[in-house]
């Protein structure tokens, strides 16, 4: 049947071959589907992850505070693959019956509390720390704008545009063009914003930076979905001035690598339990 003749039924029902890259773990339904304790770690800090975009913003932001020396933000990253449904395990579930990852646990409250929802995370890391979140309540409304926005419009990237563009079993012209007006759409929001500002809520570095860098920055730079060229964005020139700047900072180069899976073996760490993991416990470096 051709994506012209498909008429939705009465009633959904789930076929047994869903397609594409995800299709094999997809489900119409939540909660767990086996058994398994999650690891545990030595530090405040309990972070269950994968290198994605919304891991990368919570791995960022815990590298961004150690550097300026906040000790009680040590945290131990446990690799979650997705791939293989980690997330769907009875440990994971109980801290975020979402299943889906960056899941955090901070041991050093009693009760231990959960958090979930990378947006959730960064805004309870920022508060519990006092920093990248600016108390003046312009200034700290401004973020949190930029913070929701992110939430908002991530889906459409990835969920949207990404899906169809990179992942779909087939191209559907359709879906394409609906997602790429409304990513170069984005694309064009931030590059607007960047032309007024030096970061996205200001002159000031915050969780807005943290929260949209892995998704913006990577795109324009070439990293996500291979599609720079497609959506032009080498024309988006506020935004790669941003994105280069950012990337630059020493935390956010070894927070985009925590929990990594792919690409170099020398930008993937698999796990992060000590800062000496860095230079001793890549990929590269365990395969010598």
């Amino acid at each position: 049947m051709s994506n012209n003749d498909y008429q939705p039924a009465k009633v959904w029902s789930e076929k047994k071959e869903a397609g594409g890259t995800w299709g094999s773990i997809n489900r119409p339904t939540a909660g767990a589907r086996s058994e398994a304790t999650l690891p545990t770690g030595r530090h405040p800090l309990q972070l269950y992850s994968l290198g994605t975009p919304n891991g990368q913003k919570v791995t960022i932001l815990l590298e961004e505070l150690l550097a300026l020396n906040v000790n009680d933000a040590e945290y131990d990253a446990h690799l979650i693959r997705i791939g293989e449904g980690d997330q769907f395990s009875s440990g994971f579930v109980a801290i975020n019956p979402n299943s889906k990852i960056p899941a955090l646990l901070d041991v050093s409250t009693l009760p231990p509390t959960r958090v979930f929802e990378s947006g959730a995370i960064l805004l309870y890391l920022a508060e519990k720390f006092g920093h990248f979140l600016p108390k003046d309540a312009a200034a700290r409304t401004e973020t949190l704008n930029w913070l929701f926005w992110l939430q908002g419009s991530a889906p459409y990237l990835g969920g949207g545009f990404g899906h169809f563009y990179s992942y779909a079993p087939v191209k559907i012209e359709y879906a394409i063009d609906r997602f790429t007006m409304e990513a170069k759409r984005q694309l064009d929001v931030l590059d607007r914003q960047l032309a007024e500002t030096r970061y996205i809520a200001g002159e000031e570095y915050t969780i807005a930076d943290i929260a949209i860098w892995p998704w913006y920055g990577a795109l324009v730079k070439g990293q996500l979905y291979g599609a720079a060229e497609f959506l032009d964005t080498g024309s988006y020139k506020n935004l790669l001035r941003w994105a280069d700047e950012v990337a630059q900072r020493p935390a956010v180069q070894r927070g985009r690598i925590v929990n990594r899976t792919h690409g170099d073996p020398s930008e993937q760490l698999h796990e992060r339990h000590d800062a000496s993991d860095f230079d001793l416990k890549t990929q590269d470096k365990l395969a010598q």
